[in-house]
């Protein structure tokens, strides 16, 4: 297990206003979410993005097979977050990868699982799990049974 605190903003900007704030976007900033399907299940309070689904805003895009936001009073109301399926998040000169990701706004953590890798102009480092806790700002990566965390750095 490695913990440090990486250059990780990407990460800090996954969904949609307000759920992280740490470059929070601006009242009416859009949010542009496609998919191959949509359903909203209003019993369960859950809306299921299926297919190629692409979320983007000013400097995010979020790409995944599949998002199922859990939600509260509304759907503007974010309980959860959970993007599976060839996950990519990408922001300007970084990006990270993993099957899975998890966010939960009350505890502002943001997991990322199965095969993780973050990019950026500092080097790579990989895993099998990466846990941010958005409000500290600290990373941790883990090893997965028999794995070990790996990391390609470039000094300036």
């Amino acid at each position: 297990m490695i913990r440090r605190v990486l250059p990780l903003a990407l990460l800090a900007m996954l969904w949609l206003p307000p759920v992280i704030a740490q470059e929070a976007p601006t009242a009416g900033q859009p949010i542009n979410v496609t998919a191959d399907s949509l359903v909203i299940e209003e019993s369960k309070k859950e809306a299921t993005f299926t297919g190629n689904v692409v979320i983007a805003r000013p400097n995010l895009t979020v790409t995944a097979n599949a998002v199922v936001v859990s939600y509260g009073s509304g759907i503007d109301d974010v309980e959860s977050f959970d993007a599976s399926g060839n996950v990519r998040i990408e922001t300007p000169g970084q990006v990270a990868t993993g099957d899975r990701a998890v966010f939960d706004p009350k505890t502002q953590i943001l997991r990322l699982t199965g095969n993780v890798l973050v990019q950026n102009s500092a080097g790579t480092i990989g895993g099998a799990v990466l846990t941010v806790d958005l409000e500290t700002n600290d990373t941790v990566f883990e090893a997965g049974d028999g794995q070990r965390v790996t990391g390609v750095f470039t000094p300036k």
